[in-house]
C-alpha cells in the first residue's frame, strides 16, 4: 500500500512538476496544544493539468528525479 496525502499545490511553474504543501496538525510534547506544520513535496504531474490553488491527492512512487518521488493522483 503507497502512502497517500492530501494537500494544495502552491507552485506550477515547472514543467511536469508541481510544489504540493501537506498540512498537518501536531501536539507540542510540553504544552499539549496543537499547531499546524507545513510539509512541501515536489509532485510529478505528467499533462501539466493542474493549477496552484487546486487541492489534490499525491501518492508515494518511485524516484523520479532527484527531489521527486510523488505523482499526482487526482483533484480534490
Amino acid at each position: 500500500m503507497k502512502r497517500q496525502l492530501e494537500g494544495v499545490i502552491t507552485s506550477d511553474k515547472m514543467n511536469k512538476t508541481k510544489v504540493v504543501a501537506i498540512t498537518r496538525l501536531k501536539k507540542h510534547p510540553r504544552y499539549q496544544k496543537f499547531y499546524k506544520v507545513t510539509q512541501k513535496f515536489k509532485a510529478h504531474d505528467e499533462n501539466n493539468e493542474y493549477k496552484s490553488g487546486d487541492k489534490v491527492i499525491i501518492e508515494e512512487t518511485r524516484p523520479i528525479s532527484k527531489d521527486k518521488r510523488w505523482k499526482i493522483i487526482q483533484k480534490i
